[in-house]
């Protein structure tokens, strides 16, 4: 195996070789893959020979762009690292993007805002397109348009067996990619729908501790008003004492509601004002802006940090819900973390080809611990699941680390329907047999 760098356009790695913690290092720390070989591809070809390689040496194959998503890493085996392929070709006349591997969201909010376009992204320019639309992509204008993965119009896959195949959505492998990660082989690239927003209305009303709970319940009651047109999340965080926060906002303990709408400034402040009568903010910035500065509206840390988290898909936000969350949630609970509540409905509700499940959720709540958890954190986050276990359907695969072993097992389950997750199986036994593309949410191979 000493000639594997020969085989390659892009660059190989060992683990003795300069250069190899950097090109294995993720956004996420809490997990390093530790692979006997890395190649960092330039192209599809690059992909095809590092699966072949792994395939006759019996290797696993994992794939990491931005290591946003990472909750399962490669011990051995290969680590196919897509960063560079970034090339990003944007269609005005059809309004489509065609994208690499390695394009992050950021990059390509900027090259589909020239043409008065956007792409269905999340809320961080740093995010790997590809893994946040394999998730199925959770959007900030997502009741308007639904998910990301059900606005792809081909794929570009290699497959355990070496092949390159560009899928349709007639296509059996085409809705079993979409939704499940990389179990079915590794994505090098994506042709997308684009949609016609230029600018939306965004932002964020931040409200202090005292009005925390009056915050919740008046967001809660609110979402059953608004339009598909707005989408919004309200977290619950106690900000660091940090200089990248603003400084009304260090150290304190607070929620804030994050809005994105797609509609004018006046319609806007119509919809925001019973909001505003919660009290007096300690940060309010919602203004129209360009499409492009929709990052600023979560504003998530741009920094790689350690973090577990876990989510429940809720068929309805209950007043009993809301305070079992934050009895646990709470600064002196026993829960150390950010609550993160976002609205779903509307476009969400309807079908598409991915492999998506519990679509007549109408919230998703997250739960992100962070490094202060320490060994905490698992037992922490089983407390929030059992908490909301009467209202939970589901839940989502996207926004779920820091299990393992048999919990793994059983959360990958979790978050499927029964008759999905059977599909999912076959046609990973099929496809994956030998369930090489396992260093991720795996799905194993149904007998």
């Amino acid at each position: 195996m000493t000639d594997i760098a020969t085989k390659f356009a892009g660059p190989v790695f060992t683990p003795d070789d300069p250069g190899y913690a950097e090109e294995v290092a993720g956004f996420q720390t809490a997990y390093t893959h530790r692979p006997e070989f890395v190649v960092g591809a330039l192209h599809s070809q690059d992909v095809r020979a590092a699966v072949e390689f792994a395939a006759r040496h019996g290797l696993p194959v994992a794939v990491q762009a931005t290591g946003h998503g990472l909750s399962v890493a490669v011990d051995g085996g290969v680590l196919i690292t897509t960063g560079r392929m970034d090339n990003i070709a944007i269609d005005p006349q059809t309004r489509t993007a065609r994208i690499g591997a390695g394009v992050r969201a950021g990059a390509l909010v900027e090259a589909a805002a020239r043409h008065g376009l956007a792409p269905l992204n999340g809320s961080s320019p740093s995010v790997g397109v590809v893994g946040y639309v394999l998730g199925g992509g959770l959007g900030l204008l997502a009741r308007e348009f639904g998910y990301a993965a059900d606005h792809v119009r081909r794929i570009e896959l290699v497959t355990a067996d070496g092949r390159v195949r560009s899928l349709g959505p007639d296509d059996e492998l085409f809705g079993a990619v979409l939704g499940s990660g990389g179990n079915f082989g590794v994505v090098t690239g994506l042709e997308l729908d684009l949609v016609p927003v230029a600018e939306i209305y965004g932002g964020q009303l931040v409200f202090d501790a005292p009005l925390v709970d009056a915050a919740l319940a008046a967001w809660r009651e609110w979402t059953a008003t608004v339009p598909s047109e707005l989408t919004s999340t309200v977290a619950v965080v106690t900000y660091p004492d940090i200089p990248p926060v603003p400084e009304s906002l260090r150290g304190r303990h607070v929620a804030s509601i994050r809005i994105a709408f797609d509609g004018t400034d006046e319609e806007g402040e119509r919809w925001v004002a019973p909001l505003r009568r919660i009290g007096p903010r300690l940060h309010e910035d919602l203004r129209t802006m360009p499409y492009a500065e929709t990052h600023t509206i979560h504003s998530d840390p741009p920094f790689p940090h350690a973090y577990a988290a876990t989510n429940a898909l809720l068929a309805e936000l209950t007043p009993q819900g809301l305070s079992a969350l934050r009895a646990l949630t709470a600064p002196g609970g026993q829960v150390d973390a950010v609550i993160d509540i976002r609205h779903l409905g509307a476009a969400l509700r309807h079908g598409g080809p991915a492999s998506i499940d519990f679509r007549n959720a109408e919230y998703i709540v997250r739960v992100i611990t962070g490094p202060g958890a320490g060994d905490a954190a698992p037992e922490g986050l089983a407390a929030v699941r059992e908490a909301l276990a009467p209202w939970t359907i589901g839940h989502s695969l996207a926004f779920l680390y820091g299990a393992g072993g048999a919990a793994d097992a059983a959360q990958t389950a979790a978050g499927y329907s029964p008759d999905t997750y059977r599909w999912l199986t076959a046609a990973k036994a099929k496809y994956d047999p030998r369930n090489m593309f396992r260093a991720n949410r795996n799905i194993a191979p149904g007998s």
